[in-house]
């Protein structure tokens, strides 16, 4: 068969296969990555061998890797990758002598090669993690933004870099000492060169060219424009003997800076997730599943040495640059893998004598292994840390890691707001409330944007929001409000969720970083949730309306009607099973619990806003299934609970004891007559120090002290032993006249609180 036609046959063969792939993956719920992989392996020369010209398919896929990277840089840029530039310079460069080091040291130790440029060969294969299944991960889970996204991409892109590094090293690696060190230096020295002539291009070549062809306001020409450019640097880092992906990684880091960047990534997208899918096939094709079975055995325990190693190498690195310690975990579980651009190491060790063929196919089946467990790895991190916060011991170890790093001076700690992300939108929410002079908190943990908080003489907290720690010493029990504008979704969750756990009235105002999550932030106790798409629509929307002669007053009935409403009329309709599934899939991320209600509750027949489960147990309700198989999800207020009923609740384990006690009517729930509030106890109350049962509440006032908060803690249905403390919240549950009386007698020199809430009112939290 002709030679172009077969290469035509062989692209539509992979690009057909990973699309079924992909959906089958889809449709199974899994990575969209492990079917690209999976079609790979299946119709590549180790399966069915319908591909044959498999060099020329790989010099396809390289395209994908390369555009990949190109978007990445474009999306990064160098003020992104400024925040990072301590632990992706130190930390990845730490990183990769480490692993070279004690890989060669342990493997001459073991037996495993013969000679030290062996050994540093390999340590310098296992050092490099894979960039694209990685981005592609956080681009999924839109995590790119995060934190834990950017330490991970900041030390790939010094991997990458130390990839040109490595190979120009590689045929010295068995000379005389000189010869390697010249080797280094001449490759630092084209290093420094292609650094300083994309600085150059980038300020007096890239700008006006694009302006050029946007002059032209041809959508193919602009996007022509761009490929050639992110083409020919790529191909140019080639010829200097860098790798190509570094070259369209600093490509795109040059257009990044230049006004028409998000123009550029909208055109590049389609073909970027293409030649993508081209190239994880194309690592598939490189996969013998025959080779991996028949030496099952050696690669799983390889893999399971390159999991650990690199985790034992990398979290730690992360930690000693001061980042929190989940963010360590996060990193060194996500990097803990073998890059594809270890292929490329392997192939060259081999053809210079570096690797015998077995090992190299040892080093291909791990790198393999190591790449269709990434996916997995990067989707189940939510569970496995909802998993180790259920261990006590791996509870109180992790708390007491993630601590503040960082308290600044004056920070106020009563009657202040506390603004949890100091990005974009953070910002402009503590530039708005120091303009009219309340006091501001800010939490955050990037070290970058602690540095703008310190310059601004605003005060901080250094430190992760979601820690508990942390928000104790923000004092949100005693802030009048926050607002809670992190990157991730997961983030904000968990950060409303325990600020309500510390302050259950504290009214908070969140973001919701995508549609699907307002309802959720709501259902979880945020007072306001705001989508900052819908808002914009809804400004542009009423500057039109004005125009057109709307009445002021009917606009804003109209704006808030619609914000009342959750922006139901703007969200986009979605299949009932689509929103159960996201909805128990951020769940399962949060500790949630399907429960069954017992047949003789006293629930049964009560409304959610009868029950006030938040108030009274902590948990948040966020579904029911009825026993015919009707579900509800995100139930309302006036929902009346039924027999048979099961419901999908969120909560600490403490908190979802506390609502199994209720639900099987093991303590009393307030009557229809009673209110409840929170009650803060002041250091100086005559009550701390003595029991509830000397104090006998109960006897005296007809109250009952539901539950108290104490440091986090949620102690359910406390009995007659239980003591009171400074600081402790407490439940109180009974008429106005004997809630006054009460607080009085606890807190005499407070106000009633406020923020009372009759069983019979309009309260909205179950």
């Amino acid at each position: 068969m002709q030679e172009d036609f077969r290469l035509i046959i062989d692209l539509v063969s992979v690009l057909t296969a990973a699309a079924v792939g992909g959906l089958l993956a889809a449709l199974l719920r899994q990575p969209i990555l492990l079917g690209y992989l999976l079609a790979g392996i299946i119709i590549g020369p180790a399966g069915l061998g319908l591909i044959k010209e498999l060099v020329q398919v790989e010099t396809l896929a390289q395209l994908g890797v390369a555009f990949l990277l190109f978007s990445l840089g474009v999306e990064f840029s160098f003020s992104e990758l400024q925040k990072v530039k301590g632990i992706s310079l130190g930390g990845g460069g730490l990183q990769i002598i480490l692993t070279i080091g004690m890989t060669a040291l342990a493997s001459l130790l073991m037996g495993w090669v013969t000679s030290p440029a062996q050994g540093i060969f390999l340590g310098a294969i296992l050092s490099l993690s894979s960039t694209a299944v990685v981005l592609k991960g956080l681009m999924e889970r839109n995590e790119t933004a995060t934190l834990h996204g950017q330490v991970m991409l900041g030390i790939l892109v010094v991997q990458d870099l130390a990839l040109g590094l490595m190979l120009a090293v590689l045929p010295a690696l068995d000379k005389p000492p000189g010869e390697i060190g010249l080797a280094v230096g001449w490759a630092l020295l084209q290093i420094g060169l292609f650094a300083l002539g994309a600085v150059l291009v980038g300020i007096w070549v890239i700008p006006p060219l694009l302006r050029l062809l946007a002059r032209t306001e041809s959508r193919e020409l602009f996007l022509l424009g761009v490929v050639a450019l992110c083409l020919g640097i790529a191909l140019l880092t080639g010829q200097l003997g860098l790798s190509i992906e570094m070259g369209a990684f600093v490509a795109g880091l040059t257009i990044s800076e230049v006004e028409y960047a998000d123009q550029t990534l909208t055109y590049v997208e389609p073909l970027r997730d293409i030649c993508a899918a081209l190239f994880f096939a194309a690592i598939g094709m490189l996969i013998d599943p025959i080779f991996l079975w028949d030496n099952l055995p050696s690669i799983l325990g390889l893999v399971a040495l390159v999991l650990v190693g690199k985790f034992l190498i990398i979290a730690p690195l992360v930690k000693l640059f001061r980042y929190p310690l989940k963010t360590s975990l996060i990193a060194g579980l996500g990097l803990a893998q073998i890059g594809e651009f270890s292929f490329v190491l392997a192939s060259e060790g081999q053809r210079l004598g570096l690797v015998s063929q077995k090992v190299y196919s040892l080093i291909l089946g791990t790198t393999a292994v190591t790449l269709l467990l990434t996916p997995f790895v990067l989707r189940s991190l939510p569970q496995l840390f909802v998993w180790a916060e259920s261990l006590p011991w791996l509870k109180d170890w992790l708390d007491k890691a993630d601590v503040p790093l960082e308290v600044s001076k004056d920070v106020p700690f009563e009657e202040h707001v506390v603004v949890c992300g100091y990005g974009r939108v953070g910002r402009y929410i503590v530039q708005l409330l120091r303009d009219r002079g309340y006091p501001v908190l800010v939490i955050d943990q990037s070290e970058h944007r602690i540095q703008q908080l310190r310059e601004a003489e605003i005060p901080y907290i250094y430190g992760n929001a979601v820690s508990l720690h942390v928000l104790k010493k923000a004092g949100v029990s005693r802030a009048r409000g926050m607002a809670i504008a992190l990157p991730d979704p997961m983030s904000t969750r968990l950060c409303l969720k325990r600020a309500l756990e510390l302050s259950p009235e504290l009214d908070v105002v969140v973001r919701a970083n995508q549609d699907k999550d307002i309802e959720l932030l709501y259902q979880l106790g945020a007072r306001e949730v705001v989508q900052p798409e819908f808002e914009a629509s809804l400004e542009l929307s009423a500057h039109l309306f004005t125009k057109l002669g709307l009445s002021l007053p009917a606009l804003q009935r109209e704006i808030q009607k619609i914000r009342y409403s959750h922006y139901l009329t703007l969200r986009p309709e979605r299949r009932p099973d689509q929103v159960s599934r996201e909805l128990q899939q951020a769940t399962q991320e949060m500790n949630g619990k399907w429960y069954p209600l017992p047949a003789n509750s006293p629930l049964v027949g009560m409304t959610l806003e009868e029950t006030d489960l938040r108030r009274l147990t902590g948990v948040s309700l966020m579904a029911i299934r009825r026993s015919g198989g009707d579900e509800m999800d995100y139930p309302d207020r006036k929902t009346v609970l039924q027999e048979g009923d099961d419901l999908l609740i969120v909560g600490e384990p403490d908190e979802l004891a506390g609502f199994k006690d209720l639900a099987k009517g093991e303590v009393a729930i307030p009557n229809e007559n009673a209110s409840c509030q929170w009650l803060l106890v002041p250091e100086d109350s005559p009550v701390v120090g003595k029991t509830l049962a000397e104090l006998n509440f109960k006897q005296q006032f007809g109250v009952l002290i539901q539950a108290i908060r104490r440091e986090g803690k949620y102690i359910r249905f406390p009995d007659g032993s239980s003591d009171i403390q400074a600081g402790d919240r407490l439940l109180l549950c009974g008429n106005f006249y004997s809630l006054d009386r009460v607080s009085q007698s606890i807190a005499p020199k407070q106000k009633p609180a406020t923020n009372v809430t009759s069983q019979s009112n309009g309260h909205t939290g179950q």
